[in-house]
Formats: structure tokens, C-alpha cells, sequence
């Protein structure tokens, strides 16, 4: 587990609250020199504990309100199924992550559409339609609460 310390921590706090904050910022956020808080940060992306910067953007801005989860479940389960299924999955414009899961279901698709039917018709010609599919099941997501921060745990 990468080793992160007070001023890690504390950058990777502000940065997760936001982004876009300067490096000036930064450095008099935590109390450290400009050029500190710049090897700082690369040193957490270089160590893999920041992995990108991203606009998060909000589906139903986009007519994309109905938010569901499809539960699916793959036969035969090989590897060159299952990475056949998340690539040609992930194509799809409705899809906004798939989660590949243990348990009685191989993988958990979150997907953003306009409306109910357009879910149906996902669910139907994307998924069920394979070959590859023996079960699927959706469920949808009346909210999503997300944390702002991800901690590191003790």
C-alpha cells in the first residue's frame, strides 16, 4: 500500500474537492513551497494514488434522466467472454461504467438513457440479445450519493 503523509493527505483532500485549484493554491492550502506542492502531486500520480483529473458531468443535463443498474450474468464465463462483454458493453453510449462483480451475477452495468423505453430496448437488443447472456436484471437508481473524499483507512 502506498505510503502517503500529512501533506499527501491533505493535497489529496483538496484536490479531490476540487481539481482545478492552482498549485499556488495548493502550496498555501498545506503550508509548503510552490515547487514542493508541484513534486508532491507528481509523486502521487507517479506512485498510481491519482489517476486523472475529469469534469464530472451530470446525465439528465444531457436528456439522459433514467439511471439503472444491470445485473448480468455471462455463460460461458471464459476470459475472452468476459472481456469481449466489458469492451462491447463499454462502447455503448448509454453505458457510464461496468463493474465486473463476484457473487451470482458476473457484472453490474450502470447506464444513463432518456427514457424507460429506451432502457427496455438497451436491455433487450444490447444485452439479452448475446449469445453470451443467460440472465439479466435491472434495477433503477432513484439517487446516488457519492462521498467527496476518499480517505485513506487506518
Amino acid at each position: 500500500m502506498p505510503q502517503i503523509d500529512e501533506i499527501d493527505h491533505a493535497l489529496l483532500t483538496l484536490l479531490q474537492k476540487d481539481a482545478r485549484r492552482t498549485n499556488k493554491d495548493l502550496a498555501e492550502a498545506v503550508g509548503i513551497a510552490q515547487s514542493t506542492c508541484l513534486e508532491r502531486i507528481r509523486s502521487l500520480r507517479a506512485r498510481g494514488i491519482i489517476t486523472g483529473y475529469r469534469a464530472e458531468v451530470d446525465p439528465s443535463a444531457l436528456g439522459r434522466s433514467i439511471r439503472a443498474l444491470i445485473s448480468v450474468r455471462l455463460r460461458p464465463k471464459t476470459t475472452t467472454s468476459v472481456r469481449a462483454f466489458q469492451h462491447d458493453i463499454l462502447r455503448q453510449a448509454e453505458t457510464l461504467s461496468v463493474f465486473t462483480v463476484s457473487g451470482a451475477d458476473d457484472f453490474v452495468v450502470e447506464v444513463a438513457v432518456p427514457d424507460v423505453i429506451h432502457l427496455r430496448d438497451f436491455i433487450l437488443d444490447r444485452i439479452t440479445n448475446r449469445k453470451d447472456v443467460v440472465d439479466a436484471h435491472s434495477s433503477l437508481v432513484f439517487e446516488q450519493i457519492r462521498a467527496p473524499v476518499i480517505e485513506p483507512l487506518p
